[in-house]
């Protein structure tokens, strides 16, 4: 085999699976006489899960699927595996395979986990000599010394898993697949995990690896492909695909936020008055904000009439990435003159926590007049906030805080980050090291 041989292959797969609980099968006799029940069914009773599917994987390499569920990546690993067969198509694999899909599938819980070490390696290839020789470092790895010859079926859902992971990789296969299998124990056997990868990655095996850790996919493989919808998005760097992965990800949840916005402002709107007697009003808004639920009230003299988070280059949006300035823009309606007005806003976490409110009167304005439309706006330098999914108040009112118009929680937005901090405000920072210590960043 050279190394111009890959040692994955699939030219133009596609693979379509029967939708349950449309109708019931076909006879057995069309069955057998059309090759395959999936002639008998209407377009509406199938789903196609990979569509024309190409991929090459070089031997020695380690190579990344990425995309959103039911984007055909764990259908494109079992096709590998064999596990399953494509409709058309052809699936070649060159070199043993050791696959990490579903972990411990053959394990058989009333015997013990030894017993379950030997039948699981026969599976997968292996000789009953050479588990024998390989049995004390796969019980190590496993972490299972204590509990080996115990049932398999009194293990705990993690000691299960790891028995599982560390006979597969212990078969030393030349084609190594994983699908999302890293949460198999505690952060220790985690690293351990990825210890093993790297070994594998040095000793030139080939590794395919289904996984929704970006980073890993960046810290780990030559080359990655992005599947959507059972097509073929991208492929080539790492990084390069995942930038683009990412992208469309928040345009899709700019697409969801926008119009989840949409909805609970429309079912506002169809519920609210469109005036309320100023002694039905809250007395104090300000004090109020912080046990009011989602809605809208106010006398609407001066109206709200559209919010809007938008980016640097003046653009609405509801996927901002930490740290990116940002501007709140509201544009407001006086339906008759007034010279008594705040502007506020607030910002909440999505378990309704106040992270930062302010307004016209705090920040030392004094109203002159309203009247007609006017475009009001606060500009944030930079919105350091942790990753998450955070909710907007914006108000106009009264110096004694009888409200205009109101929103409470009825728009929202999201922030993205790569950086896993926790907490809600991420202040910038750099970190130091002096004297006896060695640490680098990882990229």
């Amino acid at each position: 085999m050279t190394t111009s041989t890959p040692a994955i292959e699939l030219t133009k797969v596609t693979k379509v699976y029967r939708r349950y609980g449309s109708r019931q099968f076909a006879t057995l006799k069309s069955a057998l006489t059309h090759r395959s029940i999936l002639t008998e069914l209407k377009p509406s009773e199938t789903f196609t899960a990979l569509s024309d599917f190409s991929l090459r994987v070089p031997v020695g390499s380690t190579f990344g699927l990425v995309g959103r569920n039911g984007s055909g990546k764990s259908t494109a690993l079992k096709l590998v595996a064999g596990i399953t067969k494509p409709t058309s198509g052809t699936v070649t694999v060159r070199g043993r395979i050791s696959a990490l899909i579903e972990l411990g599938a053959g394990f058989h819980p009333e015997i013990s986990g030894r017993e379950n070490v030997f039948i699981n390696g026969i599976m997968l290839g292996l000789s009953k000599r050479e588990i024998e020789r390989r049995f004390d470092e796969i019980v190590e790895f496993a972490e299972l010394a204590d509990f080996i010859d115990e049932p398999v079926k009194t293990y705990s859902s993690g000691m299960y898993m790891r028995l599982g992971f560390s006979v597969a990789i212990h078969v030393d296969p030349e084609v190594l697949l994983i699908d999302e299998v890293l949460a198999v124990g505690d952060e220790g056997f985690t690293h351990k995990c990825l210890d093993k990868f790297a070994d594998f990655k040095r000793r030139g095996k080939t590794v395919l690896l289904v996984t929704h850790s970006l980073n890993l996919v960046e810290r780990f493989c030559d080359e990655a492909a992005w599947l959507d919808g059972g097509h073929m998005r991208a492929e080539g760097d790492p990084y390069r695909v995942i930038a683009e992965y990412v992208s469309d990800v928040e345009k899709q949840e700019e697409r969801f936020l926008a119009s989840s916005d949409d909805k609970a402002r429309n079912v506002v709107a169809s519920v609210s008055a469109p005036v309320q007697p100023a002694a039905d009003l809250p007395p104090d808004p300000a004090a109020d904000m912080m046990q009011a639920a989602e809605g809208r009230w106010g006398s609407r003299v001066v109206e709200i009439v559209d919010v809007a988070l938008v980016d640097a280059q003046g653009q609405p949006v509801h996927v901002i990435h930490s740290g990116d300035p940002a501007t709140l823009r509201m544009t407001v309606r006086a339906h008759q003159p007034v010279d008594d007005f705040v502007f506020g806003i607030g910002i909440f976490g999505a378990d309704g926590v106040c992270i930062y409110g302010t307004n016209t009167d705090i920040d030392e304005f004094t109203p002159g007049k309203l009247d007609g439309d006017a475009t009001v706006a606060i500009a944030f330098q930079g919105l350091d906030l942790v990753e998450g999914t955070y909710k907007l108040d914006v108000a106009v009112h009264k110096h004694d805080g009888v409200p205009y118009d109101y929103h409470r929680l009825l728009h929202t937005f999201r922030v993205k980050s790569r950086a896993k901090d926790v907490g809600i405000y991420r202040p910038g920072h750099r970190w130091a090291f002096d004297g006896a210590v060695t640490i680098a960043p990882k990229h």
